[in-house]
């Protein structure tokens, strides 16, 4: 039996069921006999609590896998890969006006090689891009809020509000999850097209 063992920087439910769900997935590719350990520690992001760009959320996500590694290899603790997962925001301008996305990231790294992975993106209503945008609320207090209900965060989340349940926050993590493992598990198509190039 092949154990991986999948560090997460995150305890929150959704977040570590993505990295879950997303293992059970491709376990297999790894070795007919692996099986996959999935532990959540609490690690800081390093970006603000609602990341309002592309790029801060893809360094949230990186720094969580960067910070939760230097921490494990210090307590002696093992694992094969180092995972961060980051939700936020994504403004993009057009000339008629601005659209707000929310968007899952995520970084995995097996301590050589890290790589990155989005889980899609929804539009979110122009009221709640203003509450979150101009009047500085945190996003999961603004969907709170917006939908009449307390902790959305730790359950369907954003994405579970705007999409009638279609799309669950972990559902949205798990898509990052397994576009940011695909290096790893498929190493032979990465790998060659990495040859190819030199």
């Amino acid at each position: 039996m092949n154990t991986l063992r999948i560090a997460v920087g995150s305890t929150r439910h959704p977040k570590v069921n993505a990295v879950r769900d997303a293992c059970a997935s491709f376990a297999g590719l790894f070795g007919p006999d692996t099986k996959c350990e999935v532990a959540g520690y609490e690690v800081g992001s390093g970006v603000s609590p609602t990341p309002s760009s592309r790029e801060e959320l893809m360094q949230g996500a990186r720094q969580r896998a960067e910070t939760l590694e230097g921490r494990l290899r210090a307590e002696n603790v093992a694992a094969e890969f180092f995972v961060g997962v980051e939700g936020g925001l994504d403004v993009v301008t057009e000339e008629t006006g601005r659209r707000v996305f929310l968007e899952s990231w995520a970084y995995v790294s097996d301590g050589v090689r890290g790589h990155f992975g989005c889980g899609g993106s929804i539009e979110l209503p122009q009221l709640l891009a203003e509450k979150v945008l101009e009047q500085g609320v945190e996003l999961s207090a603004a969907i709170d809020e917006f939908a009449g209900a307390v902790g959305i965060r730790d359950g369907k989340g954003a994405w579970g509000v705007l999409s009638t349940n279609l799309i669950s926050r972990q559902d949205s993590f798990r898509v990052a999850v397994l576009a940011a493992f695909a290096p790893h598990y498929n190493a032979r198509m990465y790998g060659a097209h990495a040859a190819a190039a030199h």
